[in-house]
């Protein structure tokens, strides 16, 4: 059940849910990008948390152990969360992947404006950790919409006989998937407290 080709076939089974996530989270990138008033405000309110916690684990004793367990547990706790959160119709998935798209649009367009270097912000900055981080939440999120899709489908009644069955195989993509997502945010964790953090300080 936990095997990697399990996990992949279950990837393939809800390649559209993925595309659809994966376009949200870009409409978020986009949205954080153009964002002005109170939409900016909101979305520098959050980074201001990010920021402050950041400089708080960087005068620690320990950096980068520190920097590695908040990390890991923040985004794998979050992850999982977004999964079976799915289940109130898929709707706080969604909102949280564009959220973390705004916040990455937000912070790309007001480095650039603070004339900070680009390539340093993406290539140093995120491209490290983001390539295993990124598609893991998008990943999350994705099984969270399908998760609320299934109460959709059982609220409407159609095909009763069938949903004890796809929700027993709901929860198991659900398990497995968890397993899975936290194995790679462990991954990028470690890339983050190590390699991005170095480069970023250098």
């Amino acid at each position: 059940m936990l095997r990697p080709s399990v996990f992949l076939k279950d990837l393939g089974s809800i390649r559209k849910t993925l595309l659809f996530v994966t376009v949200l989270f870009v409409l978020g990138i986009v949205a954080g990008w153009y964002s002005t008033g109170v939409l900016a405000q909101f979305i520098d309110q959050q980074m201001g948390g990010i920021r402050d916690i950041g400089e708080s684990l960087s005068r620690s004793s320990n950096p980068k152990w520190n920097f590695f367990v908040f990390i890991f547990f923040n985004n794998s706790i979050k992850a999982v969360l977004m999964i079976f959160l799915g289940l109130f119709l898929g709707i706080l998935p969604i909102l949280f992947l564009l959220v973390n798209g705004m916040v990455v649009g937000f912070l790309v367009h007001t480095s650039m404006e603070q004339g900070n270097s680009l390539f340093d912000l993406v290539v140093k900055g995120l491209l490290p950790h983001g390539i295993i981080e990124i598609p893991a939440i998008i990943i999350a999120c994705a099984f969270g919409v399908r998760m609320g899709m299934l109460v959709i489908a059982s609220l409407g009644g159609n095909g009763k006989e069938g949903l004890k069955g796809k929700w027993k195989e709901g929860f198991r993509k659900a398990w497995t998937a968890s397993v899975w997502i936290v194995i790679l945010l462990f991954v990028a964790a470690i890339i983050e407290s190590t390699i991005t953090y170095t480069l970023m300080k250098g």
